[in-house]
C-alpha cells in the first residue's frame, strides 16, 4: 500500500531539495528554513508518541500563531494523528464542548489560557493539557530538542483523517468537519496549479490566523508545495503589510485587508510593482472594492469561494476576466451545480442552492451521522446552503445564504448560538441576531432585543452579560431594544425586514 500521508507530499516536493531556502520569517525571530522542517517535525512526533498519541488520536490546539504551532501541525500529520485547530478567541466555556465532543489525547493551549482550561480538561479526563506560546515556549516543548531528529512517517490511506475543523451549527451545536489526507492534498495541488504558483520564486505575505482553512490549508499548503518563502505575521497590521508588499509576490486575505489598504494614501501602483497576485476570500467582497483596487494599482483581485467542508470550490481565473461580484468557475476536478430543494439542477441564471462534488469534499461530521446524511444528496452531492446563480459559461455568483449565516471578518457566525445566550439574560423576552453591512468586517453582528419588563435592559447590559460567554468575534457590535420583532403570518421572525431596517447601522 502506498503511504498517502499528506506530510510526504510536502516533504518530497520541498523539504529535501530546498537547501537553505527560508520557509517562514517573522519579525523578531530567526528565519525557519525548509531544511530544518524534517528534523523538527520528527522531534515533535516523538514528543507526541511519548504522550500516548497513536494513529487516529485527536490533538486539539488553541494557540497563537508561531513557527512551533505550524511544526506541531506537520508533526501531527506525520504521526497519523488528527489535528483540531481552535479559534484563539473561543472561551473556556466554548472549548468545553469541543473537548467533550472530540475526546482528544492531547490539548495544547496558550499559557495564558491554561488556568481557565485546566478545570475543563480535568472534568473531561483529558490525558494531557500542555502549553505553547507565540514565542514557541511552553510545556509542549519540554526536552523536545533532546529527541531524535528522525522518525518514520506513519502510513495512512487516502480516506484517513488529517484534521477536524469545527464549524458553527445552525442550532448552536458546532459540527466537526472531518477532512482526509486526500481532501487536503487534492485541493492544495489544484490551487497550486490553478493559481500558477512560481515554485521557488513566490514570496507569500501571510497575515491570516492558522486555525481555519484559509490561513492554514489554502495559504500555507500552496507555499509548502511551491517551496515559497512566507512573511509569517502574527496578525494583520496595515503598516507592516505596506512595508512587506514590495518584498512579496502573493497575498491572501479577507476583504477587510483590502479596504484598509485602500485607506492608505501611499498604497499605489508603484508599491505593488513586485506583486503578481492578490487573492480574497472567506467573505463576500463588494464590487466597489474591486473597482477601487484596480483603479489604484492596475491589478485585479482574484476572488474565490470555499468552505470548511470542502476547502476551495470555485475561483476566478488566473488568466482571463476576474469579474467583480462573482466567485468564478469550479476548480479542476470539482463539479458544482445550482439546484432546487430536491437536488434538481437549475438552468443558467436561475437562483438555487450551490451543491458540490469532488475529491475535496469532506468525509462528514464527526459523530453526527444523521446530520451528515442530511447534508448530502443520495448521489453524493454536498449541499453548501449558499444561494447562487451560474451563467451559461459556468461562472458562479453567491447571492445569499439559505442558512442563517453571518460572515464577519472572515469568520462564520450562526445567530442561533448568540440568540440562545441573549435570551438567558434576565429581562430579555426574545432576540434576533442579524448581519448588516460593515465596511471593515463585511457584516457586523447586530442584535435586536425585546425586553420582558422584569429587569432593566440596555445595550450595555447585553454586551456586559455576553462577555466571557462568547468569543469576541461573535459578540454584537450594536444592540437595539425594540417593543416587538416583525413576524409573518406563520409567526416566523422576518430577519430580512430587520436587515433592511438596520442596514445603515455602521454606515458612519
Amino acid at each position: 500500500m502506498t503511504n498517502a500521508n499528506l506530510y510526504l507530499t510536502f516533504a518530497q516536493q520541498s523539504f529535501s531539495h530546498a537547501d537553505d531556502r527560508i520557509f517562514l520569517q517573522t519579525p523578531g525571530r530567526e528565519p525557519l528554513l525548509y531544511s530544518q522542517l524534517d528534523g523538527l517535525t520528527a522531534q515533535l512526533q516523538h514528543r507526541l508518541i511519548g504522550l500516548g498519541v497513536k494513529k487516529g488520536d485527536r490533538v486539539m490546539v488553541q494557540v497563537a500563531k508561531s513557527y512551533e504551532a505550524l511544526i506541531l501541525y506537520l508533526a501531527c500529520l506525520r504521526a497519523g494523528a488528527i489535528y483540531i485547530p481552535l479559534n484563539t478567541a473561543y472561551t473556556a466555556a466554548e472549548v468545553d464542548y469541543f473537548m467533550a465532543d472530540a475526546t482528544p489525547q492531547v490539548v495544547v493551549c496558550d499559557p495564558r489560557g491554561f488556568e481557565a482550561l485546566k478545570p475543563v480538561a480535568d472534568k473531561l479526563k483529558v490525558p494531557h493539557l500542555l502549553t505553547l506560546s507565540e514565542k514557541g515556549e511552553g510545556s509542549l516543548q519540554d526536552h523536545v530538542a533532546e529527541l531524535p531528529a528522525e522518525a518514520d512517517v506513519v502510513a495512512v490511506t487516502t480516506d484517513d483523517l488529517a484534521a477536524i475543523l469545527y464549524t458553527s451549527g445552525t442550532t448552536g451545536r458546532s459540527k466537526g468537519a472531518m477532512l482526509s489526507h486526500e481532501n487536503l492534498r487534492s485541493n492544495a495541488q489544484v490551487l497550486h496549479d490553478y493559481w500558477q504558483w512560481q515554485d521557488g520564486e513566490d514570496v507569500l505575505l501571510h497575515a491570516l490566523p492558522i486555525f481555519h482553512v484559509h490561513g492554514l490549508f489554502v495559504a500555507l499548503h500552496c507555499a509548502l508545495l511551491g517551496t515559497s518563502t512566507v512573511h509569517f505575521l502574527p496578525k494583520y497590521e496595515v503598516n507592516e503589510i505596506m512595508r512587506l508588499i514590495p518584498e512579496s509576490t502573493v497575498m491572501m486575505g479577507v476583504p477587510t485587508f483590502y479596504t484598509r489598504l485602500l485607506d492608505e494614501e501611499n498604497f499605489d501602483q508603484s508599491l505593488v510593482s513586485n506583486m503578481r497576485l492578490f487573492i480574497s476570500g472567506s467573505a463576500p467582497m463588494l464590487a466597489e472594492t474591486h473597482y477601487q483596487f484596480t483603479e489604484r494599482t492596475g491589478l485585479s483581485i482574484l476572488e474565490r469561494y470555499g468552505m470548511t467542508e470542502a476547502g476551495m470550490i470555485t475561483s476566478n481565473p488566473y488568466d482571463g476576466d476576474r469579474v467583480p461580484g462573482t466567485v468564478g468557475f469550479a476548480l479542476p476536478g470539482v463539479q458544482v451545480r445550482v439546484a432546487d430543494d430536491e437536488g434538481n439542477a437549475l438552468s443558467a441564471g436561475e437562483t438555487g442552492v450551490l451543491e458540490v462534488i469532488g475529491p475535496n469534499v469532506f468525509k462528514g461530521y464527526w459523530q453526527m451521522p444523521e446530520k451528515t446524511a442530511a447534508e448530502f444528496r443520495k448521489d453524493g452531492w454536498f449541499i453548501t446552503g449558499d444561494l447562487s446563480t451560474m451563467d451559461k459559461e459556468g461562472r458562479v455568483s453567491i447571492v445569499g445564504r439559505a442558512k442563517d449565516l453571518i460572515i464577519s471578518g472572515g469568520y462564520n457566525i450562526y445567530p442561533k448560538e448568540i440568540e440562545g445566550e441573549i435570551d438567558l439574560i434576565p429581562g430579555v423576552k426574545e432576540s434576533a441576531v442579524i448581519g448588516v453591512p460593515h465596511k471593515d468586517f463585511g457584516e457586523g453582528v447586530t442584535a435586536v432585543v425585546v425586553a420582558d419588563g422584569s429587569a432593566d435592559i440596555s445595550e450595555s447590559v447585553i454586551v456586559s452579560a455576553l462577555d466571557g460567554k462568547l468569543a469576541r468575534f461573535k459578540q454584537p457590535k450594536r444592540v437595539y431594544i425594540v417593543d416587538e420583532l416583525p413576524r409573518n403570518t406563520m409567526g416566523k421572525v422576518q430577519k430580512a425586514q430587520l436587515r433592511d431596517q438596520y442596514q445603515d447601522s455602521y454606515a458612519s
